[in-house]
């Protein structure tokens, strides 16, 4: 049987804030640089997971609860939602910059498609994942 140690139990804890900051970090600047909503938003995702595979199962309940991912995944759904629906109202095509003055989208409009592209993808990897960490250890009675 594995066990869970104190020292992987504080590293873990110790790491996941400067993932999650990185996370932000590809999400925030994937107009200007590489990186963007998906890769920014799996990086966020497993900011989220590392605490949970390095503590104990009493305390992994406390630390992120399936219905705060499930509702950050919705929101982030319905956000990139209303940016479609916005587009086709002003050009008549899904996905479409509302303001297109030059042949390239401005930049404020990539920044909040990534913006809802890794809340989207970062709520689901996360609650895929936790979901998987929590049905390994039900015990299986085959």
């Amino acid at each position: 049987m594995r066990t869970k140690t104190d020292m992987l139990d504080v590293a873990s804890r110790k790491l996941a804030p400067y993932v999650l900051l990185f996370g932000c970090y590809l999400i925030s600047y994937g107009h200007l640089s590489p990186g963007g909503g998906f890769q920014g938003g799996v990086i966020l995702a497993s900011g989220l997971i590392l605490p949970a595979l390095g503590c104990r199962k009493e305390r992994r309940e406390d630390l992120l609860s399936n219905y705060a991912l499930s509702i950050g995944e919705t929101v982030g759904f319905i956000f990139l939602f209303l940016l479609g629906i916005v587009g086709i109202a002003a050009t008549g095509t899904f996905l479409a910059d509302p303001f297109p003055a030059t042949v390239r989208p401005h930049a404020w409009f990539i920044f909040f498609l990534n913006l809802a592209i890794g809340l989207k993808v970062g709520a689901g990897i996360g609650l895929l994942g936790l979901l998987l960490i929590r049905e390994s250890e039900e015990p299986s009675y085959d």
